[in-house]
């Protein structure tokens, strides 16, 4: 299957189980707000609020980075290679 036909933003990894690679100009947007936010939540939570607040941050952008490729990406299922 050709995931740039589909206009996946993440297409599914080649072997296992999720996402590889974003190949839209869209993927790699989200994937950079998702590292500005753990740079911020590291920079600048951690050291005001403590760990607590750290962990809530980093599992909060997680969270959302999931969802997202969940509605935008390729289905994921388990492969093999093929």
């Amino acid at each position: 299957m050709n995931t740039k036909d589909n206009n996946y933003w993440f297409p599914a990894k080649t072997y296992g189980w999720g996402w590889g690679i974003p190949n839209s100009w869209h993927g790699w947007m989200v994937l950079a707000v998702y590292l500005l936010a753990l740079v911020l939540v590291t920079v600048v939570v951690q050291p005001v609020y403590g760990s607590l607040f750290f962990l809530l941050g980093v599992t909060v952008a997680s969270l959302i980075l999931i969802v997202v490729c969940w509605l935008k990406g390729e289905p994921p299922r388990w492969r093999w290679g093929r």
